[in-house]
């Protein structure tokens, strides 16, 4: 199922879920008005400003979690970057007759990176170009390795493996990145708590002879925008919000190796 249509499932599905809770609170606000024409309707108010409370609370941490791992994935692709460049411009102090190996091995690497992101949302290619990295990886260790063992100077050991370990290290921070998340309970409880907000709303909304269609279309409306972009910013690379501009610093180190 693509993510699209994911989005848009929730989307509706929120959006017509409190719509109905609203629809469901009013009505049993109307029948306790019939039952009880004299009883203190704005009982439910305190319960309502809870429960409101207690959903803003759980947006604002939620939103907020997921900007800052959205900033994060995108730091991450700048420190790739960087620690890749690096260690690029260290091949240097390999002998001469090990340099092209290296560097070709280098290229392949970043082109297996690069397809790494480019085949998301296809999770057995993403994985496919992991591999392939993986194996690149060790590759450029260890002929990396003998080439310093083959100069016997201490700028090799110092410079160049130390610089190769820090690229290795991001992409399994990358990797951990792509898959945080909060745990599904959290949306569980938010899209309870919403519907719940809702049939207070729609109580509180009872006894009117007008029904304030602002008032209740704005309500779902707002809270259903807020929740599909928590849920986009956590999967940058498959809905609106993405990190994909990011990528151009890896496609353009590849380019400057060429």
């Amino acid at each position: 199922m693509s993510f699209a249509l994911v989005g848009i499932l929730i989307v509706v599905g929120l959006f017509g879920g409190m719509l109905l809770m609203q629809t469901v609170g009013q009505r049993l606000g109307d029948e306790e008005r019939r039952l009880d024409p004299d009883g203190k309707h704005d009982k439910a108010m305190p319960a309502e400003a809870a429960v409101v409370g207690l959903l803003g609370l759980l947006v604002a941490f939620t939103f907020s979690g997921a900007g800052t791992r959205f900033d994060a994935r995108r730091n991450m692709i700048v420190d790739e970057a960087n620690a890749i460049g690096t260690a690029w411009l260290r091949i240097d102090l390999l002998p001469a007759d090990r340099q092209p190996e290296v560097r070709d091995l280098f290229r392949k690497y970043l082109d297996a990176r690069l397809d790494t992101y480019n085949a998301v949302p296809d999770m057995k290619a993403v994985a496919a170009a992991d591999a392939r990295a993986n194996g690149l990886q060790r590759q450029i260790w260890s002929t990396s390795v003998e080439g310093a063992r083959q100069t016997g100077q201490t700028p090799a050991y110092t410079l160049l493996l130390p610089a190769l370990n820090q690229m290795i290290e991001i992409t399994t921070a990358r990797t951990m990145a792509r898959r945080m998340h909060p745990p599904i309970a959290v949306y569980i409880i938010l899209v309870l708590v919403a519907l719940v907000a809702s049939l207070f709303a729609g109580y509180a909304m009872s006894g009117r002879r007008v029904v304030n269609w602002i008032h209740r279309f704005g309500f779902a409306v707002v809270m259903t925008i807020a929740f599909y972009l928590i849920v986009d910013f956590e999967f940058p690379r498959l809905g609106l919000i993405r990190v994909d501009s990011h990528d151009q610093l890896l496609i353009d180190l590849r380019r400057s190796m060429n």
